[in-house]
């Protein structure tokens, strides 16, 4: 699915929304994200990472289930957020999700944030 450059945000489906909270754009994950679903958090991370010096938050913590195909999701994502000077970061305080980002090797990449970080346009630590 092609989307025009400026017209915000995709629709809401059952697996992402994207939203502002501060300085970031948040896009948030549900229920279960595999080769089925990954297309549909795609969209929405395609379109958070299309403008110069994105600030893009993944929250997982309504995911039930992530496999390899979210993963690929997030590399590419977070690869078009550094090309743009941007960045790209997870929100996860499940076990799972550490573990998979633990055995793929891409914990260095992806370490995980408890909770949306404060408003204030301050970096969490």
């Amino acid at each position: 699915m092609t989307r025009d450059p400026g017209t915000g945000p995709p629709a809401a489906n059952p697996y992402a929304r994207t939203y502002r909270h501060g300085p970031f754009t948040v896009v948030e994950a549900a229920d279960e994200i595999d080769m089925a679903t990954a297309g549909a958090l795609a969209e929405h991370l395609d379109a958070a990472t299309e403008g110069a010096g994105p600030d893009v938050l993944v929250d997982l913590r309504a995911v039930d289930f992530f496999d390899c195909s979210g993963l690929r999701v997030l590399c590419r994502a977070e690869s078009r957020a550094r090309e743009r000077g941007g960045r790209l970061r997870i929100v996860s305080e499940s076990p799972r999700i550490r573990r998979l980002l633990r055995a793929s090797g891409l914990l260095g990449r992806f370490p995980p944030l408890p909770d949306l970080p404060e408003s204030n346009g301050e970096d969490p630590p």
